[in-house]
């Protein structure tokens, strides 16, 4: 299936991208800027210019593709709003929307099928009632957004096609949404509930939200408004005890509502407001959920231990080769991380081994930006690129060491933040499947300094940055069955 989809570079947008090239689909994205769009989604995605207000071609281009995924958006916390951005809110949804939709009215061929954004918001502040699909809007701001937007994808509803509106909830994954800001608080020892704490949060993770958006994507019964949320929606205050406990700190300096009120103004509404929602159309069409739990979900996040980071010694694997690099830049620390993914050693590597998908693999805040590389890589072949460490936008040169075809590949850091950096990469066949491991040796520069720095925020940086690498990985190539740590287990909301 060919799928148009807009919102590619966004939070969910990227991880769906994943996962649509998992299953075989082809992607063709509507993007602002095709340039850095391509640094974030990799080669194997077709770009196409977003030009305002200007649309020409573009229903030619909607003949061409089976199926349309509409989740664009201005992000809408990361200013205070005002009536300029409440006005971007609704030109980057609702007019964008329309566009497509009269698009694909003009189209001779039009796709089969609208998947289309909204959110929770639609149903406003609602307490303890228990929400479903069938349920009517809100009053304020984000239920007018969201209604507005539902009503322009709608408009295609009578032309024989099949729409769905996604009303997405609070999207727990790394690398963006509210965990990522979440987490950041939690880990200072500073964290506790917003307002009440009585207040429903209706989370997904995103595991689970890019499935449901598939799920509806394939799926025919699936038809109008579609509740993209957990099974087991919690109250704020169990979320932030939930969130204590996995990174084993303490919840309990709550942030008052009067006070949000008036730092953030009018979009602290969002935060304070109730939606107890529930997945009734996707459980009635058989979805099953990965992370059914609040705390399982937590876990998964931030809990498992998927990444390790010890000093260099004894016991662990000698780096490959003696290379003069190492023994001009001995490392003294040594991170690894092991995959068994769901997909054949062929199509594996190559994924690995192009350096256009480096960016698909690197946290959005890293602003990872392909400056230079060598065209085909093997032993002596240089990648430089820009990224942000400890948010310092900074240049970085790698070599490649060692190249092996199929088994192995090894990258140096010649230039970069690092006093020495070499990261073998390691693929093994396992039947059907590949076995995957990184092993980073490395040092930082700085003495007695550089290690405490190391210890308070780089060890951190570099945890969540393969973390965000492993999650991307299960997106692309699904991750082989095998024995997982159990999570904690669930309190009462």
């Amino acid at each position: 299936m060919k799928v148009f989809l807009t919102g590619a570079t966004g939070f969910i947008g990227r991880a769906l991208v994943l996962a649509l090239l998992q299953k075989g689909h082809s992607v063709a994205a509507w993007v602002r800027c095709p340039a850095a769009a391509r640094a974030q989604l990799g080669k194997d995605v077709e770009l196409l210019p977003l030009l305002p207000r200007e649309d020409a071609g573009l229903d030619e281009v909607l003949e061409q593709c089976d199926a349309v995924i509409n989740l664009a958006g201005e992000p809408l916390f990361r200013k205070r709003w005002n009536r300029r951005r409440k006005d971007d809110f609704f030109e980057s949804r609702v007019s964008l929307t329309a566009r497509l939709v009269q698009a694909m009215k003009r189209s001779r061929r039009p796709p089969g099928v609208l998947v289309s954004g909204s959110a929770v918001g639609y149903y406003g502040d609602r307490g303890q009632e228990r929400l479903h699909e069938d349920d009517g809007p809100g009053a304020d701001f984000l239920a007018e957004l969201c209604r507005s937007w539902e009503n322009a994808a709608q408009d295609l509803s009578g032309e024989s096609m099949r729409v769905v509106c996604l009303r997405i909830g609070i999207v727990l994954g790394l690398g963006g949404g509210a965990l990522d800001r979440l987490a950041s608080v939690f880990r200072t020892g500073l964290g506790g509930p917003i307002g009440a704490g009585s207040q429903y949060v209706p989370w997904i993770h995103l595991h689970d939200c890019v499935a449901l958006i598939l799920k509806a994507l394939e799926d025919d019964r699936l038809a109008g408004p579609l509740n993209v949320v957990g099974p087991a929606p919690a109250t704020n205050a169990a979320l932030s005890r939930a969130l204590g406990r996995v990174l084993h700190r303490p919840a309990l300096v709550p942030a008052p509502g009067f006070l949000l009120r008036l730092l953030v103004g009018e979009s602290s509404t969002a935060l304070l407001s109730s939606q107890r929602c529930f997945p009734d159309k996707a459980v009635a069409c058989g979805f099953s959920f990965r992370f059914p739990t609040l705390e399982a979900a937590l876990f998964d996040l931030l809990g498992s231990q998927e990444v390790s980071l010890e000093p260099l010694q004894p016991g662990v694997p000698a780096p490959m080769g003696d290379a003069v690099y190492l023994r001009r830049r001995p490392p003294n620390r040594y991170l690894v991380s092991q995959a068994v993914l769901d997909a054949p050693l062929d199509e594996v590597f190559p994924f690995f081994s192009e350096p256009t998908n480096l960016g698909l693999l690197t946290p959005p805040k890293m602003g990872f930006r392909i400056l230079r590389a060598d065209p085909a890589m093997r032993s002596g072949a240089a990648i430089e690129y820009r990224l942000r460490v400890l948010g310092v936008r900074i240049g970085w040169h790698t070599r490649i060491e060692h190249w092996e075809e199929g088994e192995h590949f090894v990258d140096s850091q010649v230039r970069g933040p690092y006093r020495s950096w070499w990261h073998e990469h390691h693929f093994h066949r396992d039947g059907g499947r590949t076995v995957m491991e990184d092993r980073v040796y490395y040092a930082v520069p700085g003495g007695i300094l550089g290690r405490l720095v190391h210890r308070l925020m780089i060890a951190n940086q570099l945890r969540a940055a393969f973390s965000y690498r492993a999650a991307a990985i299960r997106f692309r190539f699904g991750l082989a069955p095998g024995k997982a740590s159990a999570p904690p287990h669930d309190e009462p909301s």
